[in-house]
């Protein structure tokens, strides 16, 4: 037995030698034409330093492929739809629906009308990520021995395709779309903006009546129960981030500085990649993304630069009708056109392949070929639908010029010149701040925006009828008209994804902003000082005061209930001010309350299943209930499954509170003093895919207590849907996946975090040993320290 243990962990000590990236010495490595020096602090953070550009990006995609190759085979196969192959039958449907959706064969595209310099970055970091794989692994990382995988090779198109993904996670407003449709089956427009209602302090917007349009398109409302349920899931609505950006006016250095923190889905590895990227005119750090070659958000010699998700409405989806004898025809306004037609054929792990055609209208892509769209019961029965739906989406254009923007970014010199590479962005659309050494700061909406003609009665919110050309866009506004601001006289700008122009901008971005309130917090807290530091940037970064909670807290305080816990609780809440800190019970109270409140105030009128299928991140329809709450709307108060009684909102907000208390004794104990928010909310970094598998979970996944929640500064978003695994509620799969604090003058006080760690390899000591800084709000510096020692890798051209 001792033999069979001195054995295996030999095994397991050889395999983890060979199976961590060598980070020192020299490689001799084809490709490349000059040499490349690779220099890792001690966090695993390189420096990168190269002669050419083109050899500095294959160095990037060499240490990509190196620290992140299971995460570059996870966004590979995302992007090509080719995720059955490694895990089965269960990821079929997604694989279907990216196939229908196009996004590798709208890459391809893309790909072939790219030129230049960029076309031989691109080439160049492709080199670099396969000559790591082909000459230089030594043994394969743990998930492909697992799944019994070889990687496979990396093509200029899968940069594209992951492009593509990236601004699919930002931009996506189908889905809400989709909901409105669904509620329309049973809901009248009037209820439906009540329960997505507009921003706050603005009117819906004047719409056509789309249910009553259903109806004459025989849209059938009895299918209307089968719809709801079947709503697609989505983590997508309400994404947040924060930045801001003062002047030298208003910091303590007299010179601008910067904030940033974008909110993504937490995984492990993190999203991001640390790097610090030199050669001859070009010297760049921050955070990159496996998959691309760039700096997406970090500090050049003469600026630094932050995004937030602008949120724009560049998604409409069109009903297409079929012509009823010749299912291969499709309605326009000119006649019947053929369908455009794709052979797919997907491979699933363990069974035969599966083929399928993929289809695509003038508008675009027939998402409803997949049944991962949720469309199901909407575009008629199954073997002889009435309609497709498509999808017009400004990312699948060609060509598509955002990885050209990128790179002009990473090399702009002034404000006004990254203001102008911004342009050429086209998706995602995002809230660009930035600041130079010259002292000036900025602000740019950059992204391609459609325009819908005057005449377009249904504005994007709803799927239009695809044969009436009033639906059609009629081109894309001007990027040189998107908001912007410069050198604001009040000495700072700040976005976090809230509306961000006021009612006399003349043109539509889109309607579906997130609620303000971290807004108005930052916007509190920088008027709070006269003049910044890093220092008080880290505080508010760290700010958990939830003023969408504070809006609440008075329904919550007089809520009463006969169970024993109740006084007890209640005499905490009178003195809680909102602050979501993960040690109290009364965040979790809150919580707790506030989604039984939900369920109980709608679940009766658009179904169980439907709320629970949506009632996800931000679209967790706090507004709505905030709406109802302050207009004592007796009509969604009224519990209309219990005919004979008639519920007052009150009675609502009561059977809440006693609901949460019967929860929480159950889950956390009887005593309330020792419930803690973070016991439930945790924020936890998914494992694609062995967050699935129960017994390799606590292996792969990242666990951590959090406090804050959807609408702190410190964002760690509320999930609310049970967990599919777990049956958890409450955890935090979505939050800052990344702090900067940038000083433009100093660089050397610059300084960043991410959620894990800088390698994906789970052997290795740099797979989390950044997540404990990341929870306490700490950071690393940005650009290395000029005494720094650090592990020297060479890599030599073959010659």
């Amino acid at each position: 037995m001792l033999l069979l243990v001195v054995a295996l962990s030999a095994t397991v000590w050889t395999y983890r030698v060979l199976v961590l990236p060598q980070t020192e010495g020299e490689l001799r490595v084809a490709g490349l034409a000059a040499p490349v020096s690779i220099t890792r602090d001690a966090h695993g953070i390189p420096t990168l330093r190269a002669q050419s550009v083109e050899d500095l990006m294959f160095a990037l995609g060499f240490v990509h492929a190196q620290d992140r190759l299971w995460q570059l085979e996870t966004h590979r196969r995302i992007g090509s739809g080719q995720l059955a192959e490694a895990f089965g039958e269960s990821a079929l449907d997604t694989d279907r629906f990216l196939r229908a959706l196009g996004v590798r064969r709208t890459a391809q595209a893309q790909w072939e009308a790219v030129q230049g310099p960029t076309r031989r970055i691109v080439e160049a970091y492709t080199a670099g990520i396969n000559a790591f794989v082909e000459q230089h692994m030594a043994v394969r990382p743990p998930e492909f021995l697992v799944l019994g995988l070889q990687p496979g090779r990396w093509e200029p198109a899968d940069t594209l395709a992951w492009a593509t993904m990236m601004a699919w996670d930002l931009g996506a407003n189908w889905n809400a779309e989709l909901i409105r449709m669904r509620l329309a089956l049973s809901l009248p427009v009037q209820r439906i903006n009540e329960l997505m209602p507009p921003y706050p302090g603005e009117a819906p917007l004047p719409l056509a009546d789309y249910a009553a349009l259903y109806r004459a398109l025989k849209v059938d409302a009895r299918l209307g129960q089968h719809a709801l349920g079947s709503a697609p899931p989505s983590g997508i609505e309400g994404l947040g981030s924060n930045n801001w950006v003062v002047s030298g006016a208003r910091s303590e250095t007299g010179h601008p500085l910067l904030a940033n923190d974008p909110h993504l889905k937490l995984s492990a590895p993190a999203l991001w990649y640390f790097a610090r990227l030199e050669a001859p005119g070009f010297k760049v750090a921050g955070a990159t993304m496996p998959g691309l070659p760039a700096v997406v958000l970090g500090q050049n010699e003469h600026l630094a630069w932050g995004f937030t998700n602008t949120g724009p409405d560049v998604q409409d989806l069109y009903l297409e009708e079929i012509h009823a004898d010749d299912p291969t025809l499709y309605r326009t306004p000119e006649g019947w056109a053929r369908f455009e037609t794709f052979e797919e054929t997907i491979r699933v792990r363990g069974q035969p392949d599966v083929k399928f055609i993929a289809r695509a209208t003038r508008h675009g892509p027939v998402i409803s070929d997949a049944p991962a769209a949720g469309t199901d019961g909407l575009t008629g029965p199954s073997q002889a639908p009435r309609y497709a739906l498509a999808m017009r989406w400004t990312a699948l254009d060609v060509p598509n010029t955002s990885m050209e923007a990128a790179l002009a970014m990473n090399q702009a010199s002034s404000v006004q010149a990254f203001i102008e590479a911004a342009a050429l962005n086209i998706a995602p659309m995002q809230n660009m701040v930035v600041a130079d050494r010259e002292g000036r700061i900025g602000w740019v909406a950059a992204g391609r925006v459609p325009l819908r003609s005057p005449d377009h009665d249904l504005k994007g919110q709803v799927p239009a009828p695809g044969w009436e050309a009033r639906y059609d866009w009629v081109g894309y506004l001007d990027p040189a008209l998107t908001p912007r601001e410069v050198d604001p006289a009040r000495g700072w700008i700040a976005t976090a994804n809230q509306r961000i122009h006021g009612p006399d901008y003349p043109h539509y971005l889109g309607s579906e902003w997130a609620l303000p309130y971290r807004q108005e917090r930052i916007e509190a807290l920088l008027q709070a000082r006269d003049r910044h530091s890093l220092d008080s940037f880290a505080q508010m970064q760290s700010d958990e005061l939830s003023l969408a909670t504070v809006k609440l807290m008075p329904f919550l305080r007089r809520a009463k209930s006969s169970h024993r816990l109740a006084a007890p609780v209640q005499e905490r809440l009178a003195q809680f001010d909102g602050t979501m800190t993960a040690q109290r019970p009364e965040p979790l109270v809150f919580w707790a309350w506030s989604r039984h409140l939900t369920e109980g105030l709608l679940a009766d009128e658009v179904g169980p299943e439907f709320l629970s299928r949506t009632m996800v991140g931000s679209r967790n329809y706090r507004d709505a209930v905030e709406g109802i709450l302050a207009r004592d709307d007796a009509w969604w108060c009224d519990d209309k499954r219990t005919p004979q009684v008639t519920e007052s909102c009150q009675d609502q907000v009561d059977a809440a509170f006693h609901k949460a208390l019967e929860e929480l004794e159950t889950l956390q104990g009887p005593d309330p003093a020792r419930w803690q928010w973070g016991l439930a909310h945790q924020a936890r970094a998914e494992h694609r895919p062995f967050s699935r598998v129960k017994a390799l979970a606590p292996l792969f996944e990242l666990r951590t207590p959090v406090g804050g929640d959807t609408y702190t500064v410190n964002v760690a978003r509320v999930t609310l849907k049970a967990d599919a695994t777990t049956g958890e509620r409450y955890l935090n799969e979505h939050g800052p996946s990344l702090r900067a604090l940038y000083d433009v003058q100093d660089p050397s006080r610059s300084r960043v975090m991410h959620s894990s760690g800088q390698s994906g390899i789970v052997l290795s000591p740099h797979y989390d040993d950044l997540l404990d800084r990341w929870v306490r709000v700490e950071y690393v510096p940005l650009w290395a320290p000029s005494h720094a020692q650090g592990r020297l890798l060479r890599l030599e051209p073959v010659r």
